[in-house]
């Protein structure tokens, strides 16, 4: 996806990308946007776990298809995408799509040259090979009246790969500001070395239940280091920290998931992100 493909690139989306620059770059923006404010003291995070609640959250559609290359015959190259849209909220349903679109592009030394899933789909099908396959999924991890958490997936193969490749990233979404909460915006004021500490202990703990860690401790902790992340969602449970493939373990060994519980977090999150209760 590098310099063959950047030449196959029709002038009709170079020019679309300088129109959508600025809106798509304000769009991003709210990843890291505060969301500080009159609730500092609500806890935004019920203490049971009944309260978890699709019925008091935002209303979500699926969207789900698969297409393969128009007029391809044969081994064809596809797209399958399982989406969600949000009615009376657009901001969100345009982030995902976004984050989506671009969880696919693999140059991190130039921006992808599309913005949104619609401006993919002709771009793949112009640069992709008969076998390249993409699957974009959006699902919800978490929600409550206050909160929508989602998780984002994305797994592709793109001839060359000697496997295919996945990757995911978490938002975690104030319903009432319609703003997604960065992990700053969620950790207490220099809370983020305590945030480290937790983390390191929850790896720790799942060092403890990984068989391939039992056999050679040494060599798997040499080889794969604990290194910390800002992909995180909230839950009724804790902070859930999940890493994308060989951050931490093997490709065998998928995307670890470690989970910081609530108590852990007692001076670390701000209030509003406990549990009231």
């Amino acid at each position: 996806m590098h310099d063959v493909q950047a030449k196959a690139i029709r002038p009709m989306v170079i020019a679309h990308r300088t129109a959508r620059l600025g809106s798509m770059m304000g769009l991003c923006a709210l990843l890291v946007a505060c969301a500080g404010g009159p609730r500092d003291t609500i806890s935004l995070i019920p203490n049971e776990v009944a309260q978890e609640t699709s019925k008091d959250g935002l209303f979500i559609q699926a969207s789900d298809w698969t297409r393969s290359k128009p007029g391809c015959e044969g081994e064809c190259p596809s797209i399958t995408v399982h989406t969600l849209v949000f009615p009376g909220h657009q901001m969100l349903t345009e982030l995902v799509d976004h984050a989506l679109a671009n969880m696919t592009w693999l140059d991190r030394n130039h921006a992808a040259p599309y913005f949104t899933i619609a401006e993919l789909v002709p771009y793949f099908w112009t640069t992709a090979g008969p076998r390249d396959e993409i699957q974009l999924q959006a699902r919800a991890r978490y929600r409550n009246r206050n909160l929508t958490v989602l998780e984002l997936d994305s797994w592709q193969y793109r001839t060359g790969m000697a496997h295919g490749m996945n990757g995911s990233q978490f938002i975690n979404w104030d319903n009432d500001t319609r703003k997604v909460l960065g992990l700053d915006d969620l950790l207490e004021p220099g809370g983020r070395q305590g945030y480290v500490q937790a983390l390191r202990d929850a790896h720790a703990q799942w060092l403890q239940g990984n068989p391939a860690v039992r056999d050679d401790p040494e060599t798997y902790t040499r080889i794969w280091p604990f290194q910390p992340t800002d992909n995180v969602a909230l839950t009724d449970q804790g902070l859930l920290v999940k890493y994308q493939p060989y951050q931490i373990a093997p490709y065998s060994s998928g995307q670890p998931e470690l989970l910081i519980p609530y108590p852990a977090l007692q001076g670390i999150l701000r209030p509003r992100f406990l549990p009231d209760g």
